[in-house]
């Protein structure tokens, strides 16, 4: 290991030149991925935030695209085993000047799931604001939704972003702007209810619905497994950029090397030796760069969290799983880019690493 360190000392420019392309390729994995898992957070948050069961149009890609009847709440209201149906509308649509701002439709038994830090619940023609939207807002008064104006009833606080961004009118004047009746119903149930055969139950009542409990449905929305392949694919990306980049410059690097490796190769240093000297170098790198990119990472996403830009729709935090993930895939990196140009070194004849010749 000392002697890993001597010749990381030794290559200045070349040790910084693989730092530096470390701590891109780790810290654009570390972006990714959090950021990702934040967005898919934040949603599932919000659908397990009251609701054993969600009820959602059967066979469709999206909740936006969800349109279901209403007045099925009558019925349900009408099952033993139901405490509370409440009614959902999802959208997302012009409001002021913001090109796209979060809207949210509810039934007035869902009023009690925001709360207010200013004013009252929204009647007929009213809004309720998320704090980021309304501190955006010149007028604090009244408000344009897709060209309908609403005058503002009161300010809410929400720890989820797409909450805290959005805006909440009553599920009647939502369903007026999108033109449906209900994206999705959420169902609380009585503590000792069977989840699995009140689904059932529910899907009986009409064809043309799904009911599935809140766990199995956020586990299988399709949105946050695009949302999740799409991640890891850029992650993969990256990290294949991480090492080709690594695996270029150490060859660079070790080609420079050639005549020491000669003179160690001819004293009788085993090619074993060589080989885990040049993979020590890349750990200790990759060490150094994990934890490098893990603060600026913090930061970034710590900027991003708090930009009146994003509205609070952009959000990550890097869990322990996520780090410990990561500083994996950045010793894979290190040892899968040095291994191949380490190879090289260890193997080719004492004589013509002396006499200069290429690796």
């Amino acid at each position: 290991m000392s002697n890993a360190i001597k010749a990381l000392k030794a290559n200045k420019l070349k040790t910084s030149l693989i730092v530096l392309s470390l701590i891109f390729s780790i810290t654009s994995i570390f972006l990714i991925t959090s950021i990702s898992n934040g967005v898919i957070s934040m949603y599932s948050t919000m659908l397990k935030s009251d609701g054993d069961i969600i009820i959602t149009q059967r066979k469709i890609s999206d909740t936006f695209f969800s349109n279901i009847d209403i007045s099925l709440i009558e019925k349900l209201n009408n099952f033993k085993e139901v405490t509370k149906a409440s009614g959902l509308i999802v959208g997302a649509t012009i409001v002021e000047e913001l090109p796209i701002v979060a809207v949210y439709g509810v039934t007035t038994n869902r009023f009690e799931n925001y709360k207010l830090i200013k004013g009252k619940y929204p009647l007929k023609q009213e809004v309720l604001l998320g704090k980021s939207i309304f501190d955006s807002l010149k007028n604090k008064n009244e408000v344009l939704i897709a060209n309908k104006k609403f005058k503002v009833s009161g300010v809410f606080q929400s720890s989820i972003g797409f909450e805290n961004g959005g805006v909440v009118l009553n599920i009647e004047d939502a369903s007026s702007i999108f033109n449906k009746s209900a994206s999705m119903i959420m169902v609380n149930c009585k503590i000792d209810t069977n989840i699995s055969e009140l689904s059932d139950k529910i899907n009986q009542l009409d064809r043309n619905i799904e009911a599935k409990s809140t766990t199995s449905f956020v586990d299988n929305y399709n949105q946050f497994k695009i949302i999740k392949t799409s991640s890891n694919v850029i992650s993969f990306i990256s990290f294949c950029m991480g090492l080709l980049t690594i695996a270029s410059i150490l060859s660079i690097t070790i080609n420079q090397r050639k005549s020491e490796f000669g003179i160690k190769r001819a004293i009788g240093i085993p090619m074993k030796k060589i080989l885990i000297q040049i993979i020590n170098e890349s750990l200790i790198l990759a060490v150094i760069s994990f934890f490098i990119a893990l603060l600026i990472s913090n930061i970034a996403l710590y900027f991003i969290k708090n930009s009146s830009l994003l509205y609070g729709y952009v959000n990550g935090e890097i869990s322990l799983n996520i780090a410990f993930f990561i500083f994996i895939t950045s010793i894979l990196i290190a040892i899968l880019g040095s291994i191949i140009p380490a190879l090289n070194a260890s193997k080719t004849d004492p004589i013509i690493l002396i006499q200069g010749n290429k690796i």
